[in-house]
């Protein structure tokens, strides 16, 4: 599979994300997120809203569903998400529906291990439910929070490759990358590189990064679609 650049758009104006939109896709992103922020500010709209913007291009809602999982994909797909997101703690029976509904509507499903007990088991099982993607995930107050009680902050790398090696579904890393870290998530064999918070958006605001943002997703997407085809899964070993 060849490396693939998404970025998260964890905004709360759909005008500045629109507009983050289009620089990404100038300087070569591939896919792009309505992150939860946005879809908590502006819903369905404003994913019909990227989805006007921008025909043919891979659209995930981030909804870190946990009920009500066939009804949220079918709004979503509806709405012109390509992707969308079930979370592995929600029950067995919502990841189910969310399948389902994936199957009915035409959308990709991600599973995410976020908090997970065993975030190893927590993939694998998602993959066994039929998600199509892992999002290995740890979470944006978890990191925060550990960090303040003056403890190592976790990091997804600490078992991406484990992660990748237990399933055979491409897998993403998420929480807390640093830039360059982001840029070698494929040599771990995980081929989906996220971009967000705090890579271009102000994870403190939810607002758009400072600075030559679009010369710097240049750089970024380059370096990452130069890795050429990425290994997935068990085939990774």
């Amino acid at each position: 599979m060849k490396p693939i650049v998404q970025i998260s758009l964890d905004l709360t104006n759909i005008d500045e994300a629109l507009e983050t939109a289009a620089l990404a896709m100038r300087a070569g992103v591939d896919w792009l997120e309505a992150g939860t922020p946005l879809i908590l500010a502006e819903g369905l709209h404003g994913v019909r809203k990227l989805r006007e913007a921008f025909p043919g291009v891979p659209i995930v809602a981030d909804l870190k569903t946990m009920d009500g999982g066939y009804l949220e994909v079918e709004m979503m797909a509806k709405a012109g998400a390509t992707h969308v997101v079930v979370m592995a703690r929600a029950h067995e029976e919502t990841i189910k529906c969310v399948v389902q509904a994936g199957r009915d509507f035409g959308v990709h499903v991600m599973g995410d291990n976020m908090v997970c007990p065993d975030m190893v088991a927590g993939a694998k099982w998602l993959e066994d439910l039929g998600c199509d993607y892992v999002i290995h995930h740890i979470g944006y107050d978890e990191r925060r929070g550990i960090a303040a009680q003056g403890k190592r902050m976790p990091s997804p790398l600490d078992q991406l490759r484990e992660v990748v090696k237990a399933v055979n579904i491409p897998v993403q890393a998420v929480g807390g990358l640093s830039l360059e870290q982001a840029i070698r998530c494929p040599e771990y064999g995980a081929p989906l590189v996220v971009l967000g918070a705090p890579l271009t958006i102000d994870a403190d605001s939810f607002k758009t990064a400072k600075g030559d943002l679009e010369s710097s997703l240049r750089l970024i997407c380059e370096r990452i679609h130069a890795y050429g085809d990425v290994l997935v899964g068990k085939k990774n070993t």
